[in-house]
């Protein structure tokens, strides 16, 4: 008994350890903290870089904005 016992339990672990390499998580690559710090940093000098420029929008009155109720 103590036979059969041990070797279902082996064929049980190779089964699970299969199934686990076949199902992947879904979980986000990590990202250190010293990676982190230097993408923010990378990000800043990349915003620093752009020139702002104010887009030109148009701008409406207050007849533009209400329309008459009765239609």
């Amino acid at each position: 008994m103590n036979r059969k016992k041990k070797i279902n339990e082996v064929l049980k672990k190779k089964l699970k350890k299969k199934n686990a390499k076949l199902h992947r998580s879904n979980k986000p690559r990590y990202i250190s903290k010293a990676e982190r710090a230097k993408m923010e940093a990378e990000a800043a000098q990349q915003q620093e870089a752009m020139p702002e420029t104010p887009e030109a929008q148009p701008q409406s009155t207050d007849s533009e904005q209400t329309e008459p109720a009765d239609k």
